[in-house]
């Protein structure tokens, strides 16, 4: 099968002797000589990791909202569709002149076009607040906050009402955070990011993951991750293919979230608007989808909305949206 050549590859390219310390020389080096970035990436102000967009292949991006389409005229069910554009987007103004970066609001109104769902538009809620904390300095992901702004905007599409941001009270659970972009760029002479929460889990709320044989209890906050050097998933412990969360909001609405990892750190701002909440993710639930259907997982979980929610780089690459015809 080549696994074992694989990872033994996977392992020396990691323990290579002085791996991180080769990687800063080389990174130092370029900047010496004038050039702005390294390996893709580009050092901006305020110690700020940038890595240019590169818009997907057409194929796969016309396969993946095809699917999208197909599965809202056939849902039985509201499906709403959110994209969510990256740093390099949002603060492309950020990004020396010239450099090569794609149009990620492009790719977003040419999926939305085609959709067939109800489109959310994260786009306008992250750019209103651009100059505020809403990525990470030295990762892909958004911050709390810059979950908290998209879960604004996607509860009034559905028509409820969002908690207002005066609600919720940030606590740093930590000020150590690196990144994967950071790890990429070997420019390991920036400060690190902050990691904050802004509601606890209610105790009244029950997460289980499905990840084996048999579920196991969950969390929407796993904090041994924050001793690890992959910080960020500590929401709701990483990804795994299915999780389920029930709330003491019985009369609440359920809804079905496929999705990837930028929902993760969305997930608990939900609490309050749901009584049940699957969260789906297509790249690890490829088995069960193997003998039925999403929607027949919308029947069997009588699910009242869908919510499909990706990063457009994710969304456009992502060779299992597929699964949701």
């Amino acid at each position: 099968s080549k696994k074992f050549g694989s990872k033994f590859e996977s392992y020396t390219t990691d323990q290579f002797a002085f791996r991180d310390s080769w990687t800063t020389l080389k990174a130092r080096c370029e900047f010496a000589v004038g050039k702005k970035e390294n390996k893709g990436v580009y050092l901006c102000g305020n110690d700020t990791l940038i890595e240019g967009y590169k818009p997907p292949d057409k194929k796969q991006l016309d396969t993946n909202i095809s699917a999208v389409k197909d599965f809202s005229e056939n849902a039985g069910v509201p499906v709403y569709f959110a994209l969510v554009p990256g740093n390099s987007e949002i603060n492309s103004r950020l990004i020396p002149q010239n450099a090569p970066n794609s149009s990620q609001n492009e790719i977003i109104d040419y999926c939305y076009e085609k959709s067939g769902a109800k489109n959310i538009d994260i786009y306008s809620a992250l750019a209103d607040h651009a100059d505020e904390y809403i990525f990470y300095r030295t990762d892909h992901h958004w911050t709390s906050l810059g979950a908290f702004y998209a879960y604004e905007k996607l509860m009034d599409s559905m028509g409820i009402a969002p908690a207002p941001l005066s609600s919720f009270s940030p606590v740093t659970v930590s000020d150590s955070f690196y990144g994967t972009i950071y790890s990429q760029s070997g420019i390991s002479w920036v400060k690190p990011d902050t990691i904050e929460i802004f509601t606890e889990q209610d105790d009244t709320t029950e997460v289980m993951n499905y990840s084996g044989a048999e579920p196991s209890e969950g969390k929407l906050y796993d904090y041994a991750f924050l001793g690890k050097k992959d910080k960020y998933s500590m929401f709701m412990g990483g990804n795994t293919p299915l999780s389920t969360i029930k709330t003491k909001n019985t009369e609440a609405p359920s809804i079905l979230i496929i999705r990837d990892s930028y929902v993760n750190s969305l997930i608990p701002f939900l609490q309050n608007d749901f009584s049940e909440i699957h969260v789906m993710d297509l790249r690890y639930y490829k088995v069960q989808l193997m003998t039925s259907t999403v929607t027949d997982y919308i029947k069997e979980h009588d699910i009242d909305e869908v919510l499909i929610c990706y990063s457009v780089y994710n969304f456009g690459t992502d060779a299992n949206v597929f699964m949701l015809r």
